[in-house]
C-alpha cells in the first residue's frame, strides 16, 4: 500500500465518520424541534380548551341560578309579541286556500339585582317562543269577507316552542355583562384552575410539572400557583373571559419549569442508542486505522529486516567461498598454517550464520509458545561469567574489558542456565556492538529485599526517550544516522524481554544519547 493511497484512505475514513456523527447531531436537533413543535401544539389546545371550559362553567351557573329562580318564583312573565307574518297561497282549480302565520313572543321575567350581586338597575331575563299556525279553508271566497265576519278553517294545526337560538344569544349577552363587572377571585379559584389543567396536560400525554397564572392588563393577580415564574421560553398564554366585543382582560399564563428535560427525557433512550452505536463505530474506527498503521509500519520493518538479513547473510557467504576459493590454491593448500587460518574463517562465519538463524527461529517458537523452558536452582554468578566468556573473542577483537561488580550476597535463582545465557550475552553484544570506542562495560549485581538485580552499563551511543520505550519490541531498531557498521534485526532484544519475562522477572533500560546505556534485570531470589 503506497502512501498515497493509505492517507487517501484515513482521509475517506475519517470525513465519512465525522459525517455520520454530524447526521447524528443533525438528527437529534431535528427531532428535538419537533418535539418541542408538538409540545407547543398540545400545549396550545390544552389552554384554549381551559379557556374554554371556564367560560362555560361561569355560563351554567348564572343559567342554572336564573332556571331556578324561575321555577322557585311562579310568577306569570309579561309577554311581548315582537314580530308576526303571514303567508297565503290559493288554488283557483281546487278553490283551497292555505293561510299559514308564524309569531315570535318574548317572556319577560324581571329579576331584581340583588340576585347576582351586582349594584345596578334591575335587569331582565328573557324567553323567546315561537307560534306557528297553519289554515286550511275549502271551497270558500275569503276575500269578500266583511271586517266583522270570520270563517272557520277547515282544518288547523298550531305548533309552539321555544326559540333556543335567541335564547342562548340574549342570555350569552346579558351573563357576559354582569361577569366582567365580578372581580376575577369571585370568577375562578385557584385551585379549580389547576385541576382543570392538569387534567387537560394528562389527556394531551404532557406530563411534566407546570405552574400557571392570569394577569390583568399585564399585571400579575392573586389567581396564580405559588411557585409561578414567566420564562419567556417556556410560557404559554391565551385570553380568558372575553366581554361581547369579544375582548378580554385577562391572560392565562401556563409555564414549565422543566420543559426542557421533559422534551429530553422523550428523546433519552433512542439518543443513548445512537451515543452506543457511534461509540461503536468510534472504537471499531480507532481500531482499524491503528491497526492499519502497525500493519503498515510491521511490513516497513520486515522489508527492512529482509534487507538487512540478506545483507549479513551476503558477508559471510562471501568470506567462506573466498575462503573455499584460497584453499584450492595449489600454493596454500600444502601452506598448513594458511589452511588452518582459512578453515576457522569458515568455522567462524558458519556460527555467525547459524547464530543469526537461531535467533530468528527462537523468536519464532516463544510467538507460538513452543519454547522449552525447564527451569532449575542456578547460581547466577556462574551464568554472568559463562556469559562473558562468550563474548570475550569479540570484546578482545575491539581491545575492550568488562569489570564484575558482584554486591549480591544472594544469588540462587529458579532459571533455565541457557537461555538465561543468550539473555546476557545477546545484552554484551549489544553493549559492544554500539560503542564506537573501546567497549568499557560494567556488570554489577545487588540485593533488595527478595530480588536480586543486575545491571550491564557501557559507554556506548546511548539512546533517546523514544528508543527506550520501544526498544525491546520485535524488529525495531533506533536509527543511528551516518554509522553503518552496525550490523542488526531488532531480535534480540525482543528475545532478552520474552525470556526474562518468562522467569517472573522484569528488564528496562536507562539511557542517555551520547552518555551510554544501563539494561537493568530484576529476578526473584529462592527462599
Amino acid at each position: 500500500m503506497n502512501k498515497l493511497f493509505f492517507r487517501l484512505l484515513v482521509l475517506l475514513m475519517s470525513l465519512s465518520l465525522i459525517g455520520i456523527i454530524l447526521v447524528q447531531v443533525y438528527w437529534f436537533n431535528t427531532s428535538f424541534k419537533n418535539n418541542d413543535e408538538q409540545f407547543k401544539f398540545h400545549v396550545k389546545q390544552v389552554i384554549g380548551n381551559v379557556a374554554d371550559k371556564l367560560q362555560k362553567q361561569e355560563a351554567y351557573s348564572f343559567y342554572d341560578k336564573y332556571n331556578h329562580y324561575k321555577d322557585s318564583t311562579g310568577k306569570i312573565p309579561k309577554k311581548n309579541d315582537l314580530l308576526e307574518f303571514y303567508y297565503v297561497q290559493k288554488n283557483p282549480k281546487t278553490n283551497k286556500t292555505i293561510i299559514y302565520s308564524n309569531s315570535i313572543i318574548s317572556e319577560d321575567y324581571k329579576i331584581s339585582s340583588s340576585f347576582f350581586d351586582k349594584k345596578f338597575d334591575t335587569e331582565r331575563f328573557k324567553n323567546f317562543n315561537s307560534k306557528r299556525v297553519t289554515e286550511v279553508y275549502n271551497n270558500n271566497n275569503i276575500d269578500n269577507l266583511g271586517v266583522e265576519q270570520s270563517l272557520i278553517p277547515d282544518v288547523r294545526i298550531e305548533k309552539s316552542g321555544n326559540l333556543d337560538i335567541l335564547d342562548n344569544a340574549q342570555f350569552e349577552i346579558f351573563f357576559k355583562d354582569i361577569a366582567s363587572a365580578m372581580p376575577l377571585e369571585e370568577r375562578v379559584s385557584k385551585e379549580i384552575l389547576q385541576k382543570l389543567i392538569k387534567k387537560e396536560l394528562e389527556e394531551r400525554g404532557v406530563n411534566t410539572k407546570f405552574e400557571f397564572g392570569i394577569y390583568s392588563n399585564n399585571l400579575a393577580t392573586k389567581v396564580k400557583s405559588d411557585d409561578f415564574k414567566y420564562d419567556k421560553n417556556a410560557t404559554y398564554s391565551i385570553p380568558i373571559f372575553t366581554d361581547n366585543e369579544g375582548n378580554s382582560k385577562y391572560q392565562l399564563l401556563v409555564t414549565f419549569p422543566h420543559k426542557k428535560k421533559f422534551l429530553l427525557s422523550e428523546l433519552v433512550s433512542i439518543t443513548i442508542l445512537s451515543i452506543i452505536f457511534t461509540l461503536i463505530i468510534l472504537i471499531a474506527y480507532s481500531s482499524a486505522l491503528n491497526q492499519l498503521i502497525r500493519q503498515r509500519h510491521i511490513s516497513e520493518i520486515k522489508t527492512d529486516f529482509i534487507n538487512n538479513m540478506t545483507h549479513e547473510f551476503k558477508t559471510p557467504i562471501a568470506t567462506i567461498n573466498l575462503a573455499l576459493d584460497a584453499i584450492k590454491n595449489p600454493k596454500i593448500i600444502d601452506d598448513k598454517e594458511k589452511v588452518f587460518r582459512y578453515l576457522q574463517m569458515i568455522r567462524d562465519e558458519n556460527k555467525r550464520m547459524h547464530a543469526q538463524v537461531e535467533n530468528v527461529l527462537r523468536i519464532s517458537k516463544l510467538e507460538k509458545k513452543e519454547l522449552d523452558i525447564a527451569k532449575e536452582s542456578c547460581n547466577l554468578e556462574e551464568i554472568i561469567n559463562e556469559a562473558i566468556e562468550h563474548v570475550n573473542l569479540i570484546l578482545e577483537d575491539r581491545e575492550g574489558t568488562i569489570t564484575t561488580h558482584y554486591d549480591a550476597t544472594r544469588m540462587t535463582v529458579l532459571l533455565n542456565d541457557v537461555h538465561f545465557t543468550n539473555v546476557l550475552v545477546n545484552i554484551l553484544e549489544n553493549a559492544i556492538k554500539y560503542s564506537p570506542d573501546v567497549p568499557k562495560i560494567d556488570v554489577f549485581t545487588e540485593n533488595v529485599k527478595d530480588m536480586v538485580i543486575i545491571k550491564v552499563k557501557d559507554n556506548g551511543l546511548g539512546m533517546g526517550k523514544t528508543a527506550q520505550k520501544r526498544i525491546f519490541e520485535k524488529f525495531y531498531r533506533e536509527h543511528t544516522g551516518d554509522l553503518h557498521n552496525v550490523k542488526g534485526h531488532g531480535l534480540g532484544l525482543a528475545y532478552v524481554k520474552r525470556i526474562v519475562e518468562d522467569h517472573n522477572g522484569q528488564v528496562y533500560v536507562e539511557s542517555e544519547k551520547g552518555k551510554g546505556s544501563t539494561f537493568i534485570i530484576k529476578l526473584p531470589l529462592i527462599n
